[in-house]
């Protein structure tokens, strides 16, 4: 990871930089919690960068609210943030003011409070693999697998299917993304679990049953499940919106928009951040209080 040379004077900088600042602890004030921005590639590295950013935050209060926009990455990375905001919080949300998908959908899961709007989008849980220096979609690519196979097995596949299935499908990436897509599903249903749900009761809402942590499990479960499964959703890139995840996933989600101070202060601080790290051409940043960090880095 290399930064890129700034094409801003250097004072013009030092202020772009100080507006962010401000408008971020208005955001923090607006909510009563610590704010941490990160945006870019869930790739290895970023929980180093997240970690030493979190470490230096001063006198931190007992929550913490992630602003986050990714295209998604690496689900091993994202446990480690995890970990690392559990370790430093009693409580973490996430705010999407654009969207977070793939690992990014995963590590939202992870919040005790999902704050969206009608905007905001989410998306299948298919993790993100580097090959060959592009990212390819883990169960995308395991469900033509098996669909393939399961044409095998009919009788129905083709000469020229058969010479794809030997050419571009090789057992060790098999199983290595067969890995990647449980390890999401289990982190999920841990994490909706035992965050996300933690406050589900004491009786459901329509049939009064007691809530149990299996009866939490099992909720999760069947969430994951519905995100896990390319053919919900059609394709990696399709969004899924707040209203889609409080109908059919029947997730409570925050509506950020309806608090007039958060939503004004989230807006402010977006819609500059998008506008510096134009000018920049930097594709990752990590902000809080005390740290400002970005660069361009290769997808």
């Amino acid at each position: 990871m290399s930064s890129s040379p700034s094409p801003l004077p250097q004072n013009s900088d030092e202020v772009v930089k100080d507006l962010l600042k401000s408008r971020l602890m208005a955001l923090e004030a607006a909510l009563q919690e610590d704010v941490i921005v990160f945006r870019g590639p869930i790739a290895y590295g970023v929980d180093d960068l997240l970690r030493d950013a979190v470490e230096q935050i001063p006198e931190k209060r007992p929550h913490i609210a992630m602003v986050l926009q990714t295209d998604g990455g690496y689900v091993e990375v994202v446990e480690r943030i995890v970990k690392l905001l559990r370790h430093h919080y009693q409580y973490v949300s996430f705010i999407v003011p654009n969207y977070a998908f793939s690992a990014g959908t995963v590590l939202v899961m992870s919040g005790d409070v999902i704050r969206m709007d009608y905007y905001s989008l989410l998306g299948p849980i298919d993790p993100q693999i580097q090959l060959k220096g592009r990212w390819i979609p883990a169960i995308g690519y395991l469900a033509k697998y098996e669909e393939l196979i399961d044409k095998s097995n009919s009788g129905q596949l083709t000469s020229a299917e058969l010479a794809f299935l030997i050419e571009k499908f090789d057992p060790a990436e098999l199983f290595r993304y067969d890995q990647e897509r449980e390890l999401s599903k289990t982190l999920l249903i841990e994490w909706l679990a035992n965050y996300k749900f933690k406050d589900w009761g004491p009786t459901t809402e329509t049939r009064k049953l007691p809530v149990t942590q299996q009866l939490k499990e099992q909720r999760a479960e069947e969430i994951a499940k519905q995100l896990n499964d390319p053919t919900v959703w059609h394709s990696h890139g399709r969004g899924i919106s707040m209203q889609v995840l409080t109908d059919k996933l029947n997730l409570k989600i925050e509506d950020f928009s309806k608090n007039g101070q958060v939503n004004d202060a989230i807006r402010a601080y977006d819609r500059l951040l998008s506008d510096y790290l134009g000018v920049r051409h930097h594709n990752l940043v990590v902000h809080t209080r005390a740290t400002y960090k970005a660069m361009e880095i290769e997808d």
